[in-house]
């Protein structure tokens, strides 16, 4: 049997006189360029051998955003997607995002040309109400969002 894949973020969210709204971060690299509907995320990654969900979380987050979190973090409920389970925590925060400082990766760019280019893991992140959030947002995050929706509405 195949090990468990885990990937941990956090939903940050932060108050707003029209209602909550969401810290969502969209990958870097010339695959996700020109995407935007469905194509953000929460900041997350993969827990490491050994590494607590939460420390994991905490982890990507500074490495996305240069950037750390902190507050009183609540766990969600566990989603399957792309193959991964993400296990995500909401985590009120009102975080200035407007000088991130994402690590980067590397990747052969153009395909098949030989040369290598450097890109950030993310290239931007934003706040966004509960709406466009659900547009924004992977599908596969979207219940991590609307259940966060629901237990703020309800709180």
């Amino acid at each position: 049997m195949a090990p468990r894949v885990v990937s941990a973020g956090v939903l940050a969210w932060r108050r707003r006189p029209g209602g909550p709204e969401f810290l969502l971060v969209h990958p870097g690299g010339p695959y996700w360029a020109k995407k935007d509907a469905a194509g953000w995320s929460i900041p997350k990654g993969l827990v490491e051998p050994g590494e607590e969900d939460w420390a994991a979380a905490r982890r990507e987050f500074r490495e996305e955003l240069g950037l750390e979190i902190a507050g009183d973090a609540q766990p969600l409920t566990p989603v399957t997607a792309s193959g991964k389970t993400i296990q995500a925590w909401l985590v009120e925060a009102d975080i200035d995002v407007s000088r991130i400082e994402s690590n980067r990766f590397e990747m052969e760019w153009p395909p098949r040309s030989g040369r290598r280019a450097s890109f950030p893991e993310v290239d931007r992140a934003a706040w966004f109400d509960a709406a466009t959030s659900a547009v924004k947002i992977h599908k596969g995050q979207r219940p991590i969002l609307l259940e966060a929706v629901g237990r703020l509405r309800t709180a």
